[in-house]
């Protein structure tokens, strides 16, 4: 069973998450599913999927770099590309892991609870 202020404060961002313009479908779907499975029998094993699509779909920062500065970023970001990839460098020279997008942001939060999580 997740602590009462884990389990709030995951629920908090998962929402956040869920309304963030740059989440995937796919961390999407796996957002409600986990929301619907807390308090049930299924609670467990969707935490563990949860956690696994959060893990697959955090950006980290030498990956959006790296995109944002190939064509096909140019096509996501069009003129902004060169922006984004210079503010992804300053994220990395300020030691930062991954892409600070609102997506990315809640789920670095919500992986810092992980091991809670998962127990």
């Amino acid at each position: 069973m997740i602590d009462k202020k884990v389990l709030d404060f995951v629920v908090g961002k998962t929402n956040e998450l869920i309304d963030a313009a740059t989440c995937s479908s796919e961390t999407k779907a796996a957002a409600q599913s986990w929301l619907a499975a807390i308090g049930t029998e299924t609670e467990a094993e969707e935490t563990k999927k949860y956690v696994a699509e959060l893990e697959e779909d955090i950006m980290p920062i030498d990956t959006l770099i790296a995109f944002a500065e190939s064509d096909a970023g140019a096509q996501v970001f069009g003129t902004d590309a060169p922006g984004v990839a210079a503010h992804a460098k300053e994220i990395k020279a300020a030691g930062g892991a991954y892409c600070d997008c609102p997506a990315c942001a809640a789920v670095g939060e919500i992986l810092e609870k992980k091991d809670l999580l998962l127990k």
